[in-house]
């Protein structure tokens, strides 16, 4: 992030500077008071449960050089917070009084407001990813196939959100030709003001499923919603949609821009033939017009292709060969907790254990049964969140679909994740089951039951944290070392 003034600042978000000197210098931005690298700004945001703004002095004494506040609104409020949160701790206090103070009406929309000057300030182009399935692997996959023609910048871990992108605009390296930015959302308007914050150029748009149905009541919902990260797109902004995807294809862009389809279909402009699996790895023909390249990727499962050929039609519109940037994709290794496959006491393990949706659930399966090898199958699965009232239907049709796809074990985590159980055991009784109701169970039932060359698969909602059960894993199999 490029260094800014506190009286910039202010200016920047339409703020008041109520405490502090505007010669103040910002380099970075935080919104945990734990975590600071140091000339930062902290932004206290007001959650359902905890308000940050009690902890603005724990972060001025951790580094923090100035903070937005909406909750006070004189220099005395200002004080008294100070003698409030710093208490004897005269370093805390001093700290706190020497940093910039700016009022704000809504520290989240400030944030957002900063992110978008941030943006305006810079003239790289942004390709943004938003879908309900696959948006971090796809950014992972279009930032590599990048790489072969430019010095690309991506979004770091998770931060998708209406405070995560505003920040991650921010912070884009003065070096940087081209960004790639995950946009999230999950509930109405959210992608609406992300959007004007991001001001993309090129959208990509991975698939529209069930993710979030609970708040935004129908897929044709989640469709609208996420077409509004058109919303101050340039002027010729390009849309890159799947075109397997029934609700993406038939898009008619605003405004006049562009559309580019990719997929396995007939009709897109970016496509994949002649796709098999080898050893669960997938490997098919890329072609786009007269151009064929073989395609042989590091990642497992045929849902990978979808990815793959988004970051190829991503990086061919940004003039990067097709052979390059394929190059580049069999280089990707897969991102953290989703289907990061290693060996463990001659154990292999695949942690897909960040999210979960159906579409998703199937995909991991489909891996686990790909995977070469003597040993058990072995599916641990938790629940899939927030898919609301028809939360259980969606759960039994993973029962059915390793009814057809079977696997030699499925350990269950949940009360909706039982109802993949039932469906199950309606279908194919002689898959051995186990439904468990905590993680500890979980993690004892690995201990007693996994076996040497035994292959496991953990998937689930986030919320579900089996990937605690993975790291059990891996200390188990550090002690076991020593």
């Amino acid at each position: 992030m490029k260094e800014i003034t506190a009286a910039e600042l202010t200016q920047a978000v339409g703020g008041r500077l109520l405490w502090g000197e505007g010669e103040i210098l910002i380099g970075h931005i935080s919104l945990d008071s734990r975590k600071m690298e140091g000339g930062d700004l902290f932004v206290p945001i007001i959650g359902e449960n905890v308000d940050a703004h009690d902890f603005i002095c724990q972060a001025l004494g951790n580094g923090a050089s100035a903070v937005f506040t909406s909750r006070h609104h004189s220099p005395e409020d200002v004080q008294e917070t100070v003698k409030a949160q710093s208490g004897d701790d005269s370093a805390r206090r001093e700290r706190a009084l020497a940093a910039a103070w700016i009022q704000v009406e809504d520290t989240r929309k400030a944030l957002q407001d900063f992110g978008a000057y941030c943006r305006a300030g810079r003239t790289l182009p942004l390709v943004g990813i938003t879908g309900s399935v696959g948006k971090t692997t796809t950014r992972e996959m279009i930032a590599a196939a990048l790489s072969a023609g430019f010095c690309v910048y991506k979004t770091p871990g998770n931060s998708n959100s209406q405070v995560g992108v505003p920040i991650t605009i921010a912070e884009i390296p003065q070096e940087a030709q081209i960004g790639v930015i995950e946009l999230g959302m999950s509930e109405p308007g959210e992608m609406t003001r992300i959007a004007r914050v991001a001001q993309v150029n090129c959208a990509v748009m991975t698939n529209i499923g069930v993710t979030h149905i609970e708040q935004l009541g129908s897929q044709q919902n989640i469709l609208e919603e996420k077409l509004h990260i058109q919303d101050n797109m340039a002027a010729d902004g390009l849309l890159v949609l799947n075109g397997d995807d029934g609700l993406l294809r038939d898009v008619v862009p605003e405004n006049g821009r562009r559309k580019i389809l990719y997929g396995l279909s007939e009709g897109c402009h970016y496509r994949g033939e002649d796709l098999h699996l080898e050893q669960g790895y997938p490997v098919f023909t890329a072609v786009h017009g007269n151009e064929r390249v073989a395609v042989r990727l590091r990642v497992m499962g045929s849902h990978m292709v979808s990815n793959a050929l988004a970051a190829l039609a991503v990086a061919g519109t940004y003039g990067v060969p097709m052979k390059a940037a394929a190059e580049k994709l069999e280089e990707f290794e897969g991102y953290k907790g989703r289907q990061q496959i290693f060996t463990l006491d001659r154990v292999t393990v695949i942690d897909d254990s960040y999210n979960a949706s159906p579409v998703s659930m199937k995909a991991g399966l489909e891996v686990l049964c790909s995977v070469a090898g003597e040993g058990r199958k072995i599916a641990v699965l938790a629940d899939m969140k927030e898919l609301g009232a028809d939360a259980p239907r969606f759960h039994r049709e993973i029962g059915a679909y390793i009814a057809v796809h079977p696997v030699d074990q499925v350990v269950l985590l949940g009360e909706l994740a039982a109802e993949i159980g039932d469906e199950l055991a309606a279908l194919a009784p002689g898959i051995p089951q186990v439904s468990l109701r905590e993680l500890g169970e979980v993690e004892h039932w690995l201990d007693e039951h996994l076996k040497p060359e035994d292959c496991v698969l953990f998937k689930g909602s986030n919320s579900m944290k089996l990937s605690l059960a993975v790291k059990h894993l891996k200390e188990q199999a550090a002690l076991n070392k020593i």
